[in-house]
């Protein structure tokens, strides 16, 4: 079984993220070239860590996020669940992940899910039976972060993924998304170690601060397929119908960009505050302009670049898979649910 490092005593300092690991240089994720697994160990070594979301510079994590998605969903997909898990550890006073080690966060909870955790009274460490759903990157990452149930209680544990768990991919059949390698895993007495105290998982800020985080996933995936449609709109004689369409993409980056950039501000005055109502609605504004632009970009670009881009066909095929993350109207419903509470005058200009 591969070992947690418990040389770590504590993530990396937000400032000493802030200053040097993060920072890119243009176009430093190839479109092309190695399997996905390669790309995201050669992006972990150059990039170990991004900033933390709530510590002054989230807007800078989720540019990251979103550059790299515009590049391949699928290694945003990759990468954000390893960075989320970091944040998570060190939001939870945890040892971060040790070099060379990728992780992910399996935290859906569908019905037929049978995850247990079983532990001695007052330990920490325990063992995990039955089977988790929607596991990404199952068959690649050395390491997770999964929830369980012990008893009453969500908990949520640390794993070393060995051969004590078995990976069942027969069920991935999609076409969009599908490198991310997602299968259900079943556990047979697997150790693991709980991480934080039972709910904590859900309870803590960062949860949601997560959730906005993959929405600039979304965010990135359409600018991408934007600027195709931007660089068409540059040639010689353009089609009228195309820069209509140009000005209606315009019109739904610019809000969904607004609106990440504030709930960004809105994470970092308040990091402790509860966030569910401002990402809920940023993840509502964006997926309703992410949807708008690949509705336009579509219409007036033609078959073309579906068949002769492959970046361009594989972001099409990948980013409305990647956005069904969202839970559509489940998610407005509670959203306004939240709204109906908010004083009169809360849409003032």
């Amino acid at each position: 079984m591969a070992s947690f490092d418990s040389s770590r005593k504590g993530a990396p300092s937000a400032p000493a993220i802030a200053d040097d690991a993060w920072r890119l240089a243009p176009a430093v994720v190839p479109r092309t070239g190695g399997s996905l697994r390669q790309q995201v160990a050669a992006w972990l070594e150059r990039h170990p860590a991004l900033p933390y979301p709530g510590g002054g510079n989230t807007l800078d994590r989720w540019r990251l996020l979103a550059e790299i998605a515009g590049q391949d969903v699928c290694l945003a997909k990759w990468l954000e669940a390893h960075y989320d898990a970091q944040a998570i550890l060190a939001e939870l006073g945890e040892p971060g992940p040790a070099p060379g080690q990728t992780w992910g966060v399996w935290a859906a909870e569908p019905p037929t899910d049978t995850l247990t955790l079983t532990r001695a009274p007052g330990q920490r460490e325990g063992r995990l039976h039955g089977t988790k759903s929607w596991c990404s990157g199952a068959g690649s990452l050395s390491h997770t972060l999964v929830t369980a149930r012990e008893g009453e209680d969500r908990v949520l544990v640390a794993v070393a993924l060995d051969e004590s768990v078995q990976v069942d991919a027969s069920g991935w059949q999609a076409v969009g998304m599908s490198r991310i390698d997602t299968a259900q895993v079943t556990f047979n007495s697997t150790p693991g170690r709980i991480v934080g105290a039972p709910g904590q998982y859900v309870a803590r800020p960062g949860f949601w601060h997560g959730g906005a985080g993959i929405a600039a996933c979304w965010y990135g995936a359409a600018e991408a397929l934007a600027d195709y449609l931007r660089e068409h709109c540059r040639k010689p004689h353009p089609d009228p119908h195309a820069q209509a369409h140009l000005g209606a993409v315009d019109a739904a980056l610019c809000g969904a960009r607004a609106a990440l950039r504030a709930c960004a501000a809105w994470i970092d005055r308040q990091p402790g505050a509860d966030a569910s109502f401002e990402v809920r609605r940023v993840r509502a504004q964006v997926e309703q302009s992410v949807e708008q632009v690949i509705h336009h970009v579509g219409r007036a670009l033609g078959a073309t670049p579906f068949c002769r881009s492959s970046h361009f066909a594989r972001l099409s095929a990948d980013l409305p898979v990647f956005l069904r993350q969202s839970h559509a109207e489940r998610d407005l419903a509670t959203l306004g649910q939240q709204l109906a509470q908010v004083p009169a005058g809360a849409w003032q200009l």
